[in-house]
């Protein structure tokens, strides 16, 4: 009996990876070589509790990734905007992947992907850490690599984080979020790796396709609404104007105003799709239900 193919997980200690490597274990139908430039993190050695082989490898250093991808069938692939906010880096991380997996003939990479909107707005509008990966995504195009994109929603998760609920001068909490009443897409990061398991269990259905993620679209008002239900905390949208988020005073404010400005326009997102891929995968309600708890101290 051949042993199961291997598919190679970058990111494997943080939110997607981590995700993707879990999903894939649990299953079993493929091997995860969990890829990771920290093989010490709690979250590495978990993995490799759980059955991943854990490789050691930086999306800056070529070598490395040509011994982390020899012998793989497929790779989940994510990049890391945020972490230098250099458009030009992350591309270039992207495109080095591309090449090597091209060269090693992988036969599916999942790329975790956003729209290039500086090329689809014409320059009129420029969101770095969504243009870096369209960028990736067009590269892996002219290469006729075999891969399929997977564009993420905005996290639930985010709603504990930048996006978290701030106490007002009136007493209660307002969410900051510049949406105009437009619905905003979401998704818990949690939930991607059942989508990413059965895109590659599926790779006929799937390669060549960019996929928009999304498990419940709301207004922000109605997302507030949710929140103060589970919480018992009064929470209201705000109804900040994007010229006073870009003001606020937190490093990549006026890069979240324009990745909102692009959220209004409701770039593709398919809920029943991912739903499909994931059954699992939670409604907002669903998610605040079991995470209530995390906003006691907001």
């Amino acid at each position: 009996m051949a042993a199961p193919p291997t598919v190679a997980v970058f990111g494997a200690s943080g939110n997607q990876g981590g995700s993707v490597a879990k999903a894939l274990l649990k299953d079993g139908t493929f091997k995860v070589r969990a890829i990771t430039r920290k093989p010490r993190k709690r979250e590495a050695k978990e993995l490799k509790r759980l059955g991943a082989e854990i490789v050691k490898a930086d999306l800056d250093n070529e070598k490395s990734l040509f011994d982390a991808l020899k012998n793989v069938y497929g790779v989940f692939l994510v990049t890391n905007y945020w972490e230098y906010m250099d458009i030009d880096r992350e591309v270039q991380q992207g495109k080095r992947v591309a090449d090597i997996s091209n060269h090693l003939g992988v036969k599916h990479i999942v790329f975790s992907g956003l729209e290039n909107v500086r090329k689809l707005t014409n320059g009129k509008l420029d969101v770095p850490h969504f243009d870096g990966k369209g960028q990736i995504e067009e590269y892996f195009r002219e290469l006729g690599a075999p891969m399929t994109s997977v564009r993420m929603p905005d996290y639930f998760e985010n709603f504990l984080d930048v996006f978290r609920p701030v106490k007002s001068d009136k007493g209660y909490y307002v969410l900051d979020i510049p949406m105009g009443g437009v619905p905003m897409d979401g998704m818990s990061v949690k939930d991607l790796g059942g989508v990413v398991l059965a895109i590659l269990k599926s790779p006929e259905n799937f390669i060549g396709k960019d996929i928009g993620l999304s498990t419940d679209k709301l207004t922000i008002e109605e997302y507030a609404d949710v929140m103060s239900r589970h919480t018992g905390k009064t929470i209201r949208d705000s109804k900040i104007s994007i010229k006073d988020f870009e003001e606020l005073k937190f490093p990549g404010a006026q890069e979240l105003a324009k990745m909102f400005q692009f959220y209004m326009s409701q770039p593709d997102r398919n809920k029943d799709l991912t739903l499909m891929l994931n059954p699992e995968a939670q409604s907002f309600e669903e998610w605040m239900s079991r995470n209530k708890n995390a906003f006691m101290n907001v």
